[in-house]
């Protein structure tokens, strides 16, 4: 075995749904405001009692379901988040104790919205490298936890939820090679900080720089795995905003692939956002076993993360 590939996907929302009429009685905007300006319609809150732990094991439950597989199965587990409460025991230790796991590996990343893209070439990497024969990834984040819901611009973006995906080795191949990389001197265009912590972002700044500077990036990660933007079949982008997704799409020029547009049900849930959207593709059939899809992270930190991967 000299490749890794994703045997099967999951996603998990919160029962509650926020919609933007429900909004309106908070902040002032409306439904046309929102939906004018990110796209988005309705988003999943989950309650104090719905700690990130349980959003991301219900996620991986359902991977590792669809996988025909047992938590005994798994060697690592990789969580990507941003909204961890505590330090120690990290939500990959939590998420494995909630699973009844053995001895796994437990790790967190922390890489905001392009999380989940950083942690699936991570576990590309300890597969084909040895490190690992079967690597459970999830990406999930509580974002209604550091969200100021007095404040119009942040609060109606934002959702909870999680995704996963099982990572095994393959004779060959199904996960493309990564590109990702960051803008140090523009890190603080998007932040989750202070005490207690809450979200905050620079909007124009992060939407000129994700509709001008990345679509080349994006490019260039299908020119990694030897692929045109035309041969691919899906397209799934971080679900910032609908304003932010429809244009970088079509400048990537994936002019025969299925666009995700998750977020106008879901909101922005950070490193949830792509596997999220990317299980919902499949499960629906939008996308086809085998087919090559790019999923492309970007965001917190001004970092970003992306690779073409085949459907399992």
């Amino acid at each position: 075995m000299n490749g890794s590939r994703i045997a099967a996907v999951g996603h998990y929302q919160p029962a509650k749904v926020l919609t933007n009429e429900d909004l309106a009685g908070l902040v002032d905007t409306s439904d046309e405001w929102i939906r004018s300006r990110v796209g988005i319609r309705t988003r999943h809150i989950a309650g104090p009692d719905e700690p990130v732990d349980e959003l991301a094991a219900h996620a991986a439950a359902k991977a590792l379901a669809a996988a025909g597989l047992t938590p005994a199965d798994i060697d690592l587990v990789l969580v990507a988040t941003s909204t961890a409460v505590d330090r120690s025991p990290n939500m990959a230790a939590r998420v494995a104790a909630r699973l009844g796991m053995q001895q796994p590996a437990t790790m967190d990343l922390n890489v905001v919205c392009a999380g989940f893209t950083h942690a699936l070439a991570t576990a590309d990497h300890a597969v084909r490298a040895g490190g690992a024969g079967r690597v459970l990834v999830v990406g999930a984040d509580k974002m209604s936890e550091v969200t100021d819901w007095s404040d119009r611009s942040t609060c109606v973006l934002v959702g909870d939820g999680a995704g996963a995906a099982v990572v095994e080795a393959a004779e060959e191949s199904g996960i493309g090679p990564v590109l990702w990389g960051s803008v140090p001197e523009m890190g603080n265009a998007v932040r989750i900080e202070g005490t207690p912590p809450r979200f905050a972002q620079e909007g124009q700044s992060v939407y000129r720089w994700a509709t001008t500077q990345l679509p080349p990036i994006a490019r260039r990660a299908c020119e990694r795995a030897g692929l045109e933007p035309e041969d691919l079949a899906g397209v799934v982008l971080h679900q910032a905003n609908l304003r932010i997704i429809e244009p970088l799409a079509e400048k990537i020029g994936a002019v025969n692939a299925v666009v995700a547009r998750d977020v106008t049900e879901s909101g922005n849930t950070s490193a949830a956002s792509i596997p999220l959207a990317f299980s919902k593709l499949v499960e629906q059939g939008a996308v086809s076993t085998g087919d090559p899809v790019l999923l492309f992270g970007f965001g917190g930190n001004l970092s970003y993360a992306g690779q073409v991967v085949r459907c399992p």
